[in-house]
Parts: C-alpha cells; sequence; structure tokens
C-alpha cells in the first residue's frame, strides 16, 4: 500500500511542477509555439534517463522509483498535451508550427534521454 502513497506523492509534485514551469513560460514566451510543453517533455526525458540510470545502480530503495520515474515523471511530462498542441496547431493552419514541434521534441527529446543516461553513468 505504501507504494501507492508514494507514487500519489511523486504524482502531485509532479502535476505541481508541471503547472507551474508551463504557466512561467507561456506567460514569459507566450503561447505561439508550445514551448513550455517542449521544455517539460525535453527536461522529462532527461530526468527519466539520468534517474533511472542513476537508480540501476545503486542500491536504493524501490520507493525511489515510486517516487521519481512513476509518480513525479509521470505527472510532469505531457505527451498527451504535446499530441493536442500539435494537431491544433496543424487544424489552425500552422502545419510548419505543427511538424515543428514534432520534429524538435522527437530529436530533442532523444538527446536528453541520452544525456540523462550518460550523466547518469558518470555519476555512479
Amino acid at each position: 500500500m505504501l507504494k501507492y502513497v508514494v507514487v500519489g506523492v511523486g504524482g502531485f509534485l509532479g502535476a505541481i511542477a508541471r503547472y507551474a514551469l508551463g504557466a512561467y513560460i507561456g506567460g514569459r514566451y507566450g503561447l505561439r509555439f508550445p514551448l513550455g510543453t517542449f521544455v517539460i517533455n525535453v527536461s522529462g526525458s532527461f530526468l527519466i534517463g539520468l534517474i533511472l540510470t542513476v537508480l540501476a545502480r545503486t542500491t536504493a530503495s524501490a520507493y525511489w522509483r515510486y517516487l521519481i520515474p512513476i509518480g513525479f515523471i509521470g505527472a510532469y511530462t505531457t505527451f498527451s498535451t504535446f499530441e493536442y498542441e500539435t494537431l491544433r496547431a496543424i487544424q489552425d493552419g500552422q502545419v510548419m508550427t505543427g511538424l515543428l514541434n514534432v520534429g524538435l521534441s522527437l530529436v530533442t527529446g532523444f538527446i536528453a534521454v541520452w544525456g540523462g543516461v550518460a550523466i547518469g553513468r558518470v555519476l555512479v
């Protein structure tokens, strides 16, 4: 039962972090390009690469896996929002914005996961 509480706490914190960062970026840079979602997805990709690599190389409690990658990062990343914003851009005639969002998110997200794994290997 405790693992569900730990996932819930991580999810709560991840959702709050997602909302706060998305609102900050949207308020600062506008909403023409979904930069907040992009930054959240890339940083979440980096974090999951880093955290899972570090956890796999340590004797940390399994609860850290429930708290951070499952709870926090699971609530923090915004893939469904990414998909919706991409669809809306294309439906609104902003095909290049939609395609740019897909291309940048996939390539940069992959690089972020790779970077997180590389840094995690150096740390542990």
